[in-house]
């Protein structure tokens, strides 16, 4: 964190405290005031201890517009993760398993590494997909079903609507 003003590591404290806090909120799943400040003193701690493990972005985050996409992204993953199980679990309950398994490549338009991690994670938790590797802009990805091998395509099937939203969240 050399180079970074008093402002920018007070922004990236605050950002990972209340991170931490909403995860601790969620386990609790309460909230009784004991807990809630037994909550914000162990948060507090666990945010000075990891500052420097688990940022990589300051209060620019927190922008309204951009926690309104965060949301948006969810529920479009969400949508896309049971659409894809669903495919899934018809293949493999099918008795001529349609399957066509390989590895296509495509490029993205996402600059930031945090972003890319973000994609390509969201791509291998969408059942019928892996992400194998991550090469500058390109991505490998295993596909149960390869619909096309050529790169445009296969970034419209795949990826498309997750890089929409990230492109505006980060």
């Amino acid at each position: 964190m050399q180079g970074l003003t008093f402002n920018q590591k007070l922004g990236r404290f605050i950002l990972n405290w209340i991170f931490l806090m909403l995860v601790w909120l969620m386990f609790t799943s309460t909230l009784f005031w004991q807990e809630v400040l037994v909550g914000a003193i162990v948060t507090m701690l666990l945010s000075l201890a990891s500052i420097r493990l688990f940022t990589c972005c300051d209060l620019s985050l927190l922008n309204p517009v951009r926690i309104f996409w965060m949301v948006w992204y969810f529920f479009v993953f969400l949508k896309l993760l049971i659409i894809a199980n669903f495919d899934v679990a018809r293949r493999v309950l099918s008795p001529s398993l349609p399957i066509n398994p390989g590895i296509v490549k495509f490029k993205t338009k996402l600059t930031t590494n945090y972003s890319k991690m973000v994609l390509a994670n969201s791509i291998t938790l969408t059942p019928g997909t892996l992400s194998v590797d991550v090469v500058g802009d390109t991505f490998y990805i295993h596909w149960i079903d390869v619909e096309t091998t050529d790169p445009e395509e296969a970034f419209k099937i795949i990826a498309e609507p997750f890089e929409k939203i990230l492109l505006k969240i980060f």
